[in-house]
């Protein structure tokens, strides 16, 4: 007989508001916790913040991509308009200084690398694509896009404690307090 084990994903906590979702995440956040998140119908102004959540990397992932895209562009234009086939326009020399005749694939070419960068970068920071989410399993949490309010804290998380955990949450006032599970795909 062949059954799948399961492993411990962490805790999953219904608050009644946002408002008491933002209280919450503040003291989830003051527990220390790193590795956890909150879920609600709608985006809550602050929210980030309440929950220590510090500004993304990912600007400057773009703005390095961009840079490439321009040197790309830059090194393209030059290479085969002045060096290899110099292109002479109405008796104009062909040199560095016809750099503005490379405007047009520069900026094409920044914002080109700058889009890619903005969306490979973006699905590899938030992990993505994950074809299902242990939080999926939960019959409450399909409530998350329609009026329901959930923190979810993570097992992975150093702080986490199968007791310690659900005392926290209940304190702060969760309620339907579910330990969720995640298949780790091994028969046994």
């Amino acid at each position: 007989m062949s059954t799948t084990r399961q492993r411990v994903y962490g805790y999953l906590a219904e608050f009644t508001s946002a408002s008491a979702l933002y209280k919450a995440a503040e003291k989830v956040r003051d527990a220390g916790f790193k590795q956890w998140d909150c879920y609600s119908p709608y985006p809550i102004h602050g929210l980030d913040t309440a929950m220590g959540i510090k500004r993304s990397i990912l600007p400057w992932f773009v703005f390095c991509g961009g840079m490439t895209g321009t040197a790309t562009a830059f090194t393209l234009a030059y290479a085969t308009q002045v060096v290899i086939f110099p292109t002479v326009v109405q008796g104009k020399p062909a040199n560095i200084f016809t750099i503005p005749a490379f405007f047009p694939i520069m900026f094409e070419l920044t914002v080109l690398f700058s889009g890619f960068t903005v969306l490979f970068g973006l699905l590899s920071l938030i992990r993505l694509p994950r074809l299902n989410h242990p939080l999926f399993a939960s019959s409450q949490f399909q409530r998350a896009t329609d009026d329901g309010f959930f923190i979810a804290i993570e097992a992975r998380d150093g702080n986490f404690s199968t007791t310690g955990t659900r005392e926290l949450l209940a304190a702060i006032g969760g309620s339907n307090i579910e330990l969720v599970a995640e298949e780790d795909g091994i028969k046994s």
